[in-house]
């Protein structure tokens, strides 16, 4: 059967997996009365509740006699790594572009990538029914970030459809408001080659993703650069630098077939396929016959921007809710993440029972950590660090830094403008962006943004959208103030009383309500002023046998401020830490003995 093998890619929330839906259904893969649910390539719990795709998931459909694979890729630039290993696999990329909103941060970084590799894009502009819609604005700025990504001219010469993802059609035509999808499927089969693959030459392919299946153990999944592969032949993995990891036999080998992996006896060249079997193969190795000696290139992964210290849950309620607590657990399952997603890297600290995790940015450490927790361990992590480097040539220190692209009120840019300007970010560019509304980039060091997105929309009320963007390394920027308010620390260990939080709202903000546990060394709240706040949450109210003339007012305390897994990661200070557990998200100091702290304090001091 002929092949297609194409990755929809765009910025997040522009309508991948939503178009991939429709897709699904006018081809025929579900059946008309199949219940399916929405976004049904987002099958993560984590996908679901957030909104966004955070695995590339490969799935395929078949369109007049040709099977068309389908990579559906994240739309973050934290997930980035996802999208360059997905694009050795694929012959053609649909970028998908909001009519309303335009090429964004990240559909400048995916493009970029698949440009560089020599594929043709084909443009949709997606949400054409969108009351503020702006089609051909939007296809001049396409063109535009085209040639700003030095596209040849093969590249600039981009066939382009107007669709309507959610509604399922789509028309060359800007003014057209129903259908169905046949033109996008036609342009598919029209547009994008047939896989360029030798289908005599040994068998070769390069693992691109990996999962593990509790039946199957380690499955890989690639596309076959040569050669066909049967249920029990001989295969082996090869490093990048030519190295043999394993020598095995296919225990199982799975082609895509709408959402299911679907056992199949042989597979040949062009096809995107998994196989079972290995147990030391991973991401980036070349799984061949035995005559291959020479490994598959991969692409290049852009390094880790981004670190922080993952250690275990020394707390006083330290495994009273998790199952996983361990450091040789946590460690294995550090490791077990570092395999299959080459973005993350794990190195081990001078300090017993902590290990530093990088990555590329706080979104993807933070869904790392949500997924932990929901797995039963238990962990405390410390501040999000950049991570600098020494420029090769003068050994000037270097830091990473963003693209920062704001969209807000008019009413809201100067607030935004000097918030950035704080933050080191130079503003690169500010133009109108729909009616009352301006658009704002700036370059900004990736640690001045730490911790702003919640102030952001504070300072916005609630109506600014920011997107970012790795964009390079630059000399250091100087020193960035930190946060401005000191913490309220508790000095107990036991249950809040009600009539002791009463009492101390009047001194800050707090996070935790009446009844909670706390100890000694946790962070309860946000003291009004800079300086830390020690303070004895278990006070109660003193009783005398003497009967009151009235009765007393009952105690009536203001909802506590909760904070989700990421608010409270980039809120924490240098010398704090956030426990996290299956249920609970505590704030506390690094260092619990208060005596310990100002010596440390001291000493930071002195030095």
């Amino acid at each position: 059967m002929p092949l297609r093998n194409i990755a929809i890619i765009a910025h997040v929330d522009h309508g991948k997996t939503t178009l991939v839906d429709a897709m699904f259904r006018q081809s025929g893969t579900f059946r008309a009365n199949q219940k399916v649910a929405e976004r049904a390539m987002d099958s993560n719990d984590l996908e679901r509740e957030r909104g966004i795709t955070i695995l590339s998931k490969c799935t395929s459909i078949e369109w007049r006699g040709t099977r068309i694979n389908i990579v559906d890729t994240p739309g973050h630039a934290d997930f980035g790594a996802e999208v360059e290993r997905i694009l050795k696999m694929v012959d053609g990329v649909v970028l998908l572009v909001d009519a309303a909103e335009g090429p964004m941060p990240q559909t400048k970084f995916v493009t970029g990538k698949a440009l560089a590799q020599g594929l043709r894009p084909i443009v949709v502009i997606n949400k054409i029914d969108r009351g503020d819609a702006r089609p051909d604005e939007v296809l001049n700025e396409v063109f535009d970030l085209f040639t700003a990504l030095e596209a040849n001219e093969e590249q600039l010469d981009f066939p382009y459809l107007y669709a309507a993802g959610r509604d399922g059609w789509a028309s060359d035509d800007a003014e057209a408001r129903g259908g169905d999808l046949t033109p996008l499927f036609e342009l598919l089969l029209r547009h994008v080659a047939a896989p360029d693959v030798d289908a005599d030459a040994p068998f070769a392919m390069i693992a691109t993703l990996l999962d593990a299946d509790p039946y199957l153990g380690r499955v890989l999944t690639g596309r076959i650069e040569s050669g066909r592969l049967a249920h029990n032949d001989t295969i082996r993995a090869l490093r990048d630098d030519g190295s043999v990891v394993e020598t095995t036999r296919v225990t199982k080998l799975l082609a895509f077939r709408g959402l299911d992996r679907v056992p199949v006896d042989e597979v040949s060249a062009g096809d995107i396929v998994a196989i079972a079997g290995l147990r030391n193969a991973t991401v980036a190795d070349t799984i061949a016959d035995p005559l291959v000696n020479e490994p598959i290139k991969a692409p290049p992964i852009d390094p880790p921007t981004l670190a922080m210290r993952f250690a275990i849950n020394d707390s006083p309620l330290a495994g009273k809710d998790g199952s996983k607590v361990q450091s040789r657990v946590i460690r294995d399952r550090l490791l077990a993440e570092a395999e299959g997603n080459v973005a993350i890297k794990i190195t081990e600290t001078g300090e017993r029972d902590a290990f530093e995790v990088a990555g590329r940015g706080e979104l993807q450490l933070g869904v790392l950590i949500e997924t932990m927790r929901r797995e039963g361990f238990e962990l405390t992590v410390g501040r999000p660090r950049v991570l600098y480097r020494n420029d090769p040539e003068n050994g000037q220190r270097q830091e990473p830094i963003e693209e920062v692209s704001i969209d807000v009120d008019d009413e809201f840019t100067g607030v935004v403008v000097e918030k950035m300007a704080e933050r080191k970010g130079e503003m690169t560019d500010m133009r109108p962006f729909g009616i009352g509304r301006t658009r704002i980039t700036f370059l900004a060091p990736s640690r001045g943004l730490i911790g702003y997105h919640g102030e952001f929309l504070t300072d916005t009320r609630g109506t600014g959208i920011m997107h970012r963007l790795y964009h390079s390394y630059a000399p250091y920027k100087g020193p960035i103030r930190g946060r401005r308010s000191g913490a309220i620390v508790a000095n107990q260990a036991g249950a809040a009383v009600p009539f002791a939080l009463w009492h101390l709202e009047e001194r800050g903000v707090l996070f935790i309500g009446g009844g909670e546990q706390v100890y000694a060394g946790m962070v309860i709240g946000e003291n009004a002023k800079p300086s830390d706040l020690e303070v004895n949450p278990l006070k109660a109210k003193q009783l005398t046998n003497i009967r009151a003339s009235g009765k007393d007012d009952a105690v009536r305390l203001t909802t506590p401020r909760r904070m989700s897994l990421e608010q409270a990661i980039a809120y924490i200070g240098d010398d704090e830490v956030v426990e996290v557990t299956p249920k609970y998200i505590r704030l506390r100091k690094a260092t619990l003995d208060p005596h310990q702290r100002k010596r440390e304090r001291r000493a930071a001091m002195a030095g």
